[in-house]
């Protein structure tokens, strides 16, 4: 069963002193800085936590540490540590910590331990290791939830990928249908590839197990599925029940986010049948937060794709277009605190928005400190355009460096000033 979720503070103290409530975010990246953020408009003291130095929500945090979280024992160390951390009087710890994971790549097992010595692991233990694992989260939504969902095998060598894409597959007419292969721990399309024939397995296994986020593991062969589009729906577990966002659409490129808009059009039924699906997984999963639903939606029907635990990237769009973009509402649930909703009982939309990436170039290949051109001209594309600079210490080919926001009138419009928008901003060495 999900673990039970914390009450709200009574009290909020002031950050390092014994009263403080405490994040512990393992994770500091560009959705981390912003969860730092609204956790410290709300007076929480915040701990950031990530494998390398000079990560975005480090520079904005109150204390940091550089572990490699995928190691248990240094896992282990950086929770008891802030465990142990008093006041800056010297007085004992009496306040709220609250450990809150904001990428995969964590050894899970060891917040399942820390979970049941009573601290709060946000949204659960359980959720973590569940949505950490494909495995773990399909088996949850298809087999346990009945829900509905591409077709799918694991795999655990070559030679069971090879039959795998041979059984999902298929001739069609003169074409082979494809398969999409993901690690089974992994994230952002690290390690995913599309195979187009059986004689692809091998290649697809050896890049699954060199460029996963967590090293070499098993994975998942997904038959090809004829959607019309994709949404993430963001969902709120608070202590109030649970409330949706509007739809975000979204286009990927290499199992990575490039562009998202909110709201998606969909039909009354479809939106419906999104809204259960998402219920469904989310209250399998537990805890309070905020949860990336990805959903394929053909037609009326909609089938379940993956989970996430946490904010979502595509969801960078709600900056934009909602008054509480979906890091306010992770922080007001986790801590217990009521989120905005409107007359049908979801989050208020400001307006239609959008977000389009930037990217590390393939030109400037690897480099440190990397610098950004064309801000001006970015900002000038419409008032109603803002830019996310994410401070990344380094940057490489297709690392996600900024995001351009833009509001309109109208999803196409606001898709156009936002592209733009990210084309004009230059990264140099």
């Amino acid at each position: 069963m999900p673990a039970p979720t914390a009450p709200a503070p009574t009290t909020i103290g002031t950050p390092g002193s014994p009263r403080a409530v405490r994040l512990v975010l393992l994770g500091s990246g560009e959705l981390g800085r912003e969860v730092a953020i609204e956790a410290m408009r709300l007076g929480c003291e915040v701990v950031a936590v990530d494998r390398y130095d000079g990560a975005p929500a480090m520079q904005v945090a109150h204390r940091r540490h550089v572990v490699t979280m995928t190691d248990p024992d240094a896992l282990r160390a950086v929770l008891a540590e802030e465990r142990a951390r008093g006041g800056v009087d010297g007085a004992p710890f009496a306040g709220r910590l609250l450990v809150v994971p904001e990428i995969e790549a964590i050894a899970t097992h060891v917040l399942q331990e820390v979970e049941a010595e009573g601290v709060h692991v946000v949204p659960t233990a359980r959720a973590a290791r569940l949505t950490m694992d494909r495995e773990g989260i399909r088996r949850l939504a298809a087999e346990e939830l009945g829900l509905p969902t591409s077709p799918y095998r694991f795999c655990r060598s070559a030679e069971e990928l090879r039959d795998a894409v041979a059984a999902l597959g298929g001739a069609a007419g003169d074409a082979f249908v494809p398969c999409v292969v993901k690690p089974v721990m992994s994230s952002s399309g690290k390690g995913q590839s599309v195979v187009r024939s059986p004689e692809d397995a091998e290649r697809a296994w050896a890049y699954a197990q060199e460029a996963g986020r967590t090293g070499a593991s098993d994975v998942i062969c997904e038959g090809f599925v004829a959607f019309d589009y994709e949404i993430t729906l963001l969902t709120v577990r608070h202590a109030g029940g649970t409330t949706f966002c509007a739809p975000i659409g979204h286009t990927q490129e290499d199992g990575d986010y490039r562009e998202s808009w909110q709201p998606q059009p969909m039909s009354a039924a479809a939106a419906r049948r999104a809204e259960e699906v998402a219920r469904a997984v989310t209250d399998g999963l537990g805890g309070h937060g905020i949860f990336g639903v990805e959903l394929f939606v053909r037609g009326d029907e909609v089938l379940f794709s993956e989970v996430s635990p946490r904010p979502h990237d595509t969801g960078m769009v709600t900056l934009a277009s909602q008054a509480a973009s979906e890091f306010a509402l992770h922080v007001r649930a986790i801590l217990g605190l009521s989120v905005p909703t409107d007359a049908d009982g979801r989050v208020p939309l400001l307006s239609p928005a959008a977000s389009a990436v930037i990217l590390g170039p393939d030109a400037l290949g690897a480099a440190d400190a990397p610098a950004y051109e064309g801000v001006p001209e970015a900002l000038a594309v419409d008032p109603g355009v803002d830019l996310r600079l994410f401070a990344k210490p380094d940057t490489r080919p297709g690392r996600r460096l900024g995001v351009a926001l833009a509001r309109a009138a109208d999803v196409t419009a606001a898709r156009e000033r936002a592209t733009a928008a990210a084309a004009a901003v230059r990264v140099a060495g």
